[in-house]
Parts: C-alpha cells; structure tokens; sequence
C-alpha cells in the first residue's frame, strides 16, 4: 500500500477530530458522552491536581457542554469504567479490560520483588479485604517506623495496598472527596467481562489500534509510550505485518520525521469548527511535547514541575486552543471559597486574533469559571494588554 502524504493543516484536522476537539459536543451530550470519550480514546488521564478543577473532569468538560463530575463515579460503579494505571493512573472503558492484564502481569513480576515483611502484609490485607470488604489506606494503623523522607515515601501498608492494585489483586474506586478505596475485582468488574489473557501479538495490535485511534496519527514512539509497562513488545514487527494487510497506512507529512501511521478508515474531508477550548496539560493533544511542536507549532511544557525561578508562564499554564491554533495559556487557579477563578497570567502567541476568537475565548473563559464553581473572575497580567482588555471589559460588562 502507497504512503499517505499530507499537509500540516491535514493532519492537525486528523489529530484534531481523534482527540475529540475538532467541534464542541463532538461525543455528543450527557452521561453517554462522557463514556462515548472514553471508550474512544481508550485512556483518559487522571491527575490529583486541584489548581484548577481535576484534569480527568477537565478533558471531559472541554468536550461535553453539560458535563457533571459526577457521572465519571457513576460510569464506574455501573462497571462500564474502570480505573487502572497503564502508561500513567487513568480511566478506561471495561470492554478493554482484558488487556490490562499483560501489564498487572508486568508490575507482578518485572522490578524489585516484594520483601518477606511486604509479602506477609500484602497477605495479610488481602486475608481482611476478602474477610471484612473493601479498605482504604486510614483503615490500617500508622506503621512506618521511620519519620516519612517526603511525599512518595509512603508508609509499608500504602505501599503493600498499591502493589496489590498495580499487579491486578485489588481494584480501586474512589470517595467523594477523591480518596481511593481498594476492593476485590469481583466486587467491581461485571461478571460477563472477558478475562482472557490476550497474547503478545494481540496486546501489541491492541496497543496499536488504540494509540492511533486517540491520536490520528502517530509514531512508534506513541505507541511505546503506551505499553512502557511491558517489557519485550514487538510494535514495528507487527506494525509492519498490519501494514502489510491494509489494516494500518504509512503517513508522510511534510516537514516531520517519519514513520507515521493512521488506521485506514481515517476520514479527510474534516471540517473544524474554530471554536476555542481550555484544555488540561493532561489532554491527550497535550501528553506528547514533540507532537505540539511538530504539528501546531506550539512550544508547550507544563510547568508545575519546573522550579519556580525557572517558570516562564505560570506553575499550571493551561493550553488555549482556537481551530487548529494555540492561541495562548493560561495560569489560572480556583479559589473556591471565594469562588473567584484568579487568571495569574494569560500568554497570547504572537498572533493576530480577530475579534470572533477573542469572543469564542471570553465564553470558553465564562463556562469555565463556572466549572470551577466560581462566579467571578481576577485577572493578573498578561503579555497582550489589548486583548486583556477587551476580555475583562466584557466580564465586567
């Protein structure tokens, strides 16, 4: 089968429509949007982050105009979502599960193996989840028996109770106020959900499918990216056997390194509607920095991991997209017992914005506010004094 060749603009619209972004309400609306996103792009990511509203509520709120926190919680305890770690913590849709296997199998038995000490606990608190139902980790008294060295130095029955969850034992779920809560599978997967433990070549296809899927178009390095947790996979092999049977195409886009690849179903008359999104740093358009630079342009590094002096733009910058253009990021941070969303900073690219976008902006900015559960907004700085205005003029109007 011939290479597809295509044009920038072509191929954002490509990566633009897999991401869900390429018009508002693309899944649609209500709950079944909500899982209509999932079940597409496989994973959503989940991060505890609370700046701004969670970036797994975020994602879907940038795509579905009613969206309610909640219906993520309901999705899982109707078992048709579950939360697993696979490249990062995140939410997948339960047909998938099956294929979560090959990676608890990984964390079961590829890096350092429990201790004697670890091995008992983990006995002893699967004995009480099987005995007593699900468990959290306040549930076990404090036994650390040194003082804690920072943040990911957790004591042993946290350590003993994710190990269980990683290696497929436990499951989680999650209270109202985001803690997780750890029961046995059978108590949270559907009892006509596949087990089967897929073969090498079918996780890698899987893996495959999936990635191109969410992403368009996309690189071996995507692909690995997503099953980094399991050793000794063979995606160029079986990328080249599927190309071979027309079940994946080759991608040459201009002024990118190749290979590419998308699915060949892959629809090209896409038209974008040029409405503006607020997106998460986690946003499955953002995961990747080489592909924002690559396809749009757009230098782009979430900076709460960058220390402070070093920040040139906010510690939680969050992208703005207009069609298939970043247009700026935002620092902003909720302030909900004053129920003020604080814009810290709003960073235009050196573009010129016809009024249109700024408006699309000021209602994308406006539905956020109230995501957030504020109803007002602050505005700090910003590098583009004359947008800025025209921005606080109209919520001040």
């Amino acid at each position: 089968m011939e290479p597809v060749t295509l044009t920038k603009l072509q191929a954002r619209k490509i990566i633009l429509q897999a991401a869900g972004l390429a018009r508002n309400a693309q899944f649609g609306t209500g709950i079944e949007a909500v899982y209509r996103v999932i079940d597409h792009l496989g994973f959503v990511q989940l991060d505890t982050n609370y700046v701004v509203e969670r970036a797994h509520h975020h994602v879907m709120a940038a795509r579905i105009p009613d969206y309610q926190t909640e219906w993520l919680a309901e999705l899982c305890e109707d078992g048709r979502v579950y939360e697993y770690f696979t490249s990062d913590a995140g939410y997948l849709p339960m047909r998938d599960f099956r294929f979560s296997l090959p990676v608890k199998k990984a964390f079961e038995t590829q890096g350092n193996p429990p201790s004697k000490p670890e091995i008992n606990l983990m006995k002893e608190i699967m004995d009480r989840v099987e005995r007593e139902g699900a468990v959290m980790v306040g549930d076990f008294e404090n036994d650390r028996m040194e003082a804690s060295s920072g943040w990911w130095d957790w004591r042993p029955a946290k350590v003993a109770l994710e190990r269980l969850y990683l290696n497929g034992s436990l499951m989680i779920s999650r209270t109202k106020a985001f803690q997780k809560v750890y029961d046995l599978p059978l108590n949270l997967v559907p009892q006509e959900t596949d087990l089967t433990m897929p073969t090498d070549d079918e996780y890698v296809r899987f893996v495959i499918s999936r990635t191109l899927g969410a992403l368009g178009i996309a690189s071996v390095k995507e692909m690995a990216w997503r099953s980094r947790r399991v050793k000794g996979n063979t995606i160029k092999q079986e990328l080249e056997k599927m190309v071979q049977a027309a079940e994946v195409k080759v991608v040459n886009v201009e002024g990118i390194k190749g290979p590419l690849y998308m699915l060949p179903h892959q629809k090209m008359d896409i038209k974008l509607s040029n409405e503006v999104f607020i997106l998460s740093p986690f946003d499955i358009l953002n995961v990747f920095r080489h592909r924002l630079k690559d396809f749009f342009n757009f230098d782009y590094q979430i900076e709460c991991f960058v220390p402070a002096p070093k920040r040139q733009y906010g510690y939680f910058s969050l992208p703005i997209l207009a069609g298939d253009v970043f247009i700026a990021r935002m620092d902003a941070k909720a302030d909900r017992k004053q129920k003020v969303l604080i814009v810290h900073n709003i960073h235009f690219e050196p573009l010129d914005l016809e009024r249109i976008i700024l408006e699309q902006f000021i209602q994308a900015l406006k539905a956020f506010v109230q995501f957030n559960q504020c109803r007002n907004i602050i505005f700090k700085r910003s590098n583009n004094e004359t947008y800025l205005e025209v921005i606080s003029k109209s919520f001040s109007d």
